[in-house]
């Protein structure tokens, strides 16, 4: 298997299935890297409400999405009171909606069935041009600093000390949509140590992070690169044991999900939408029980075109194009 195949194959196939559910009809305006039936006329990277009433979005129960990286089951009780939150500023009622698969969550969103959401890193660019998500905010600590590091992971006595001690073994990542489970560490292996997927090492997807943490931890791979925000809560939660695993690369920070809405809502609920996240009570919380083991607390203001330019970067280091047709 071709990786950067394998990656193109993804995002086209993706653009295929989404664009023939959403009937969409291309327009004659400035856009950027968007897909053709969004506009961008103020240049910041993201598709611009619809001027036409008839393409904007009321819905009177409002479907949220958190990004597919650990068990849904458990975060759908750990955002179960930011959703009661969401339902007093807006007067909606709110649905949490458990996805499988970041492809899944995307064609949600460019369908029309997911209005808010929390896309992972990797995702958001192409949430963001082939599905008009317009993220606005991210989880931050209390003293505002934010982000996580991609990770290399091994296990103790694996024979694994550094990153060029998997030449020639195998390399678990988590999906090809992902930056620290896929196109960061690519993009570093290459240009740092001189090693490419199917040439120097063998790659492997486990689906999702937790699959490649537990994957490490149990000995089924080598190897794994994950995001260490994630692997931080798995201990906590003593899902796994400190001492199973050991790190032998940290990346640079990366911004971490970014959450958001779909384009084309009505503005004033997007108003109300933005205003829930900001308002949100954090202490005693169950999203801070959940989150502050990875250290968050607050929902930080953000904007997609200065936090993602990194993430970005590594995609057009790895020859990605967000193709959504």
């Amino acid at each position: 298997m071709n990786i950067r195949k394998f990656l193109l194959a993804t995002i086209a196939a993706l653009g295929v299935s989404t664009f023939y559910i959403s009937g969409a009809i291309a327009q004659d305006c400035p856009r950027g890297t968007l897909d053709a039936r969004f506009c961008d006329t103020d240049g910041d990277l993201l598709a611009d409400t619809p001027t036409d009433a008839s393409q904007l979005l009321d819905p009177d129960t409002l479907v949220f999405a958190y990004t597919p990286v650990e068990d849904p089951a458990v975060y759908k009780e750990v955002w179960s009171g930011f959703l009661t939150h969401l339902e007093k500023v807006t007067g909606k009622s709110a649905l949490f909606f458990p996805v499988q698969s970041n492809a899944a969550q995307i064609e949600a969103m460019r369908s029309g069935r997911l209005h808010i959401a929390g896309f992972n890193t990797g995702s958001n660019p192409l949430a963001v041009n082939c599905a008009g998500f317009n993220p606005f905010t991210i989880m931050a600590s209390k003293d505002g600093s934010f982000g996580y590091e991609m990770e290399i992971i091994t296990y103790p006595g694996s024979g694994i000390e550094t990153v060029k001690d998997i030449k020639g073994k195998q390399l678990a990542f988590t999906s090809p949509t992902s930056n620290s489970g896929f196109k960061a560490p690519s993009a570093i292996l290459k240009a740092d140590f001189g090693m490419e997927a199917e040439i120097d090492f063998e790659p492997v997807f486990s689906g999702k992070h937790d699959n490649s943490i537990l994957g490490v931890a149990n000995k089924d791979y080598l190897a794994a690169s994950i995001a260490n925000s994630i692997m931080k809560r798995m201990i906590s939660r003593e899902v796994i044991k400190a001492d199973q695993v050991k790190s032998i690369y940290k990346s640079q920070t990366f911004p971490t999900t970014g959450f958001g809405v779909v384009y084309n809502l009505k503005q004033d609920l997007k108003d109300k939408i933005q205003e829930a996240f900001f308002s949100f009570e954090w202490e005693g919380s169950s999203l801070e029980a959940e989150f502050s083991k990875s250290n968050e607390g607050q929902f930080l203001h953000m904007n997609y075109k200065d936090f993602w330019e990194v993430i970005r970067k590594i995609d057009a280091a790895n020859g990605v194009e967000y193709t959504c047709k």
